[in-house]
């Protein structure tokens, strides 16, 4: 084709794209039932994780619960329990490999029928405030935040496509986008995550899974106890109840992605426009900051 019409014919798809897309901003969304549906949540003994579960079990799901805190994931799965639902907690650390595929065939064996996953709900523990940590806990923040995702969407992808159903969340950040100086592991690592995500869900497009939905989750600090002074003069820090509830109802409705809060969002599309604003703001909000291990 002649590199004008070229031009001429992705110029007319772009702007149909982005037309289409403000229409669809202003028309409800019907939202999906995950009704009985099993539903896999890591880092379930506190936090995000922990919520989102009792999301989940709001709507009726059946929940197989990973976290490497027992009496934590223990309690998370007796809450559950409570609201009329079935709760299966397993003691795993998703940063070793052999644990993952391991409980996930525990969870085969207990569901012969694997419809429905949700990896993603991690919760990183770095050291202190220094550019780069030490060797041994910047091992651990890339097995947890990358490599975890990589292993248990291994180990649960196949009974999906073969099904051509289910749903993958991944929960990022803000500093998958935007590094944060001072947490360099941390942000690197969740490029990593954000570009896994990006990349598996372009995959189940061209091979025509349209029936598994993908959802990446990318808040800015929440208050979980991963920040000890999550402080910023201009975007509100985040609690992990809206978080969570955000969470629900982007899943419910196939939203392929969360940002929050809607500041950070703005920021994110014009980022290469305020380049010198975002400095401004990174400088004001990292001064403060100081990963807990």
């Amino acid at each position: 084709m002649h590199p004008i019409l070229d031009f001429l014919w992705f110029a007319v798809f772009a702007t149909y794209c982005y037309i289409e897309a403000l229409v669809k901003c202003f028309i409800p969304v019907k939202r999906k039932s995950v009704a009985g549906e099993i539903v896999l949540v890591t880092g379930a003994a506190r936090g995000i994780g922990r919520l989102i579960a009792f999301e989940f079990a709001k709507q009726r799901s059946r929940l197989v619960l990973w976290d490497i805190n027992k009496s934590g994931i223990e309690e998370t799965a007796e809450d559950c329990r409570k609201l009329g639902v079935e709760a299966y907690p397993y003691v795993v650390d998703c940063s070793l490999k052999e644990e993952i595929y391991s409980a996930a065939e525990k969870v085969r064996i207990l569901y012969s029928k694997c419809v429905s996953s949700f990896p993603g709900f991690h919760k990183v523990l770095g050291n202190n405030r220094s550019t780069f940590h030490p060797g041994q806990a910047n091992t651990k923040i890339y097995d947890i935040n990358i490599l975890a995702h990589f292993w248990t969407i291994k180990a649960f992808l196949p009974a999906m496509m073969k099904n051509n159903h289910g749903h993958i969340v991944s929960i990022v950040s803000a500093g998958g986008f935007v590094s944060v100086p001072f947490l360099v592991p941390y942000c690197s690592s969740k490029f990593a995550a954000l570009g896994l995500h990006k990349g598996f869900t372009k995959e189940l497009s061209v091979l025509g899974k349209d029936g598994i939905k993908t959802t990446c989750l990318c808040p800015y600090f929440v208050s979980t106890g991963l920040i000890e002074n999550p402080q910023s003069r201009i975007i509100p820090v985040l609690k992990p109840e809206a978080v969570a509830k955000r969470l629900m109802d982007g899943i419910l409705c196939n939203q392929k992605q969360i940002i929050m809060p809607s500041p950070v969002r703005c920021s994110l599309w014009w980022k290469c426009m305020y380049c010198r604003v975002l400095k401004a703001h990174q400088k004001k909000t990292s001064s403060d900051i100081k990963v807990l291990h």
